[in-house]
């Protein structure tokens, strides 16, 4: 799915959230909380009382479901739902502040504090936090260059998250 469509579909449905702070606030569901369901995202996108065409509903639900497949997977194809590399760095920026700000709401929403008691959760959720006032007047090859080593800083810290929030075989009770 590209950025542009599911952040069309957002603006034309009256969700106050872009494409980038919607995957964010999936995402921070689905890390804390891998059995999440599209539903409860949904939830929180809608103004109260507010429903969607069945077809904008459908292309929702499977937006949800492909992050939550390619955050649960072990092949790290887990990226960041952001505008494509042709658009502008300041609007790449911007929707870097809004993904963050996204995450930090859907691991807020979960009122599950277990990630607050990991080694690297607090560390990550302040970098996160930090994240959500960068300079988004950006442009230039270093700016560039910088934005790609956060970007993928943040796909990485994730992942981490993710591994340390879900139980392993070994840490069950049988």
């Amino acid at each position: 799915m590209a950025y542009a469509e599911i952040n069309k579909l957002l603006l034309q449905s009256d969700i106050e959230f872009s494409a980038a702070e919607a995957h964010g606030l999936a995402t921070g569901l689905l890390c804390i909380n891998q059995q999440t369901k599209s539903d409860c995202w949904l939830k929180e996108l809608l103004p109260v009382g507010q429903t969607l065409s069945q077809q904008y509903s459908d292309l929702l639900v499977k937006f949800f479901n492909i992050t939550h497949s390619t955050l649960t997977s072990d092949d790290y194809t887990f990226n960041l739902f952001l505008p494509d590399d042709s658009e502008p760095l300041t609007k790449r920026a911007e929707a870097l502040q809004s993904w963050c700000r996204g995450f930090l709401f859907g691991v807020s929403l979960t009122g599950n504090s277990a990630v607050n008691n990991l080694k690297n959760g607090r560390e990550i959720l302040k970098d996160i936090a930090e994240f959500t006032r960068l300079d988004t007047e950006v442009d230039g090859e270093d700016n560039e260059q910088a934005f790609m080593e956060i970007t993928e800083y943040l796909r990485a810290a994730v992942l981490l998250l993710r591994d340390e929030l879900t139980p392993n075989d070994s840490d069950t009770v049988h």
